[in-house]
């Protein structure tokens, strides 16, 4: 009766080491896989995730400052093509000159 008693904790143990030595070997192939992966990525010149979110903001928002000030020339060029244009004083003396 304790001869089989032996053996299931010699039974238990070695699944306990097995069921830790695979634990360990899949915690190693994770960490193998997320590395190649990486260097993959940075050797094909892919971007990561954050790096497109960051740079799709900054392109937003260049796009809508370069529509703010487009609507201001376009405001302002309405402004200046509405007003009459005055004669500058050097042409009414040269004007004057020749008469």
């Amino acid at each position: 009766m304790q001869n089989q008693n032996r053996i299931f904790d010699d039974m238990a143990k070695m699944a306990g080491g097995a069921l830790s030595a695979l634990t360990a070997f899949k915690q190693e192939m994770e960490t193998m896989i997320r590395d190649r992966f990486d260097r993959f990525m940075s050797e094909a010149n892919y971007v990561r995730r954050e790096e497109f979110e960051a740079v799709k903001a900054m392109a937003s928002a260049a796009r809508a400052e370069q529509e703010k000030l487009a609507a201001r020339v376009a405001a302002l060029e309405g402004a200046t093509a509405a007003k009459p244009r005055k004669a500058s004083p050097r042409a009414k003396s040269k004007s004057a000159a020749k008469s």
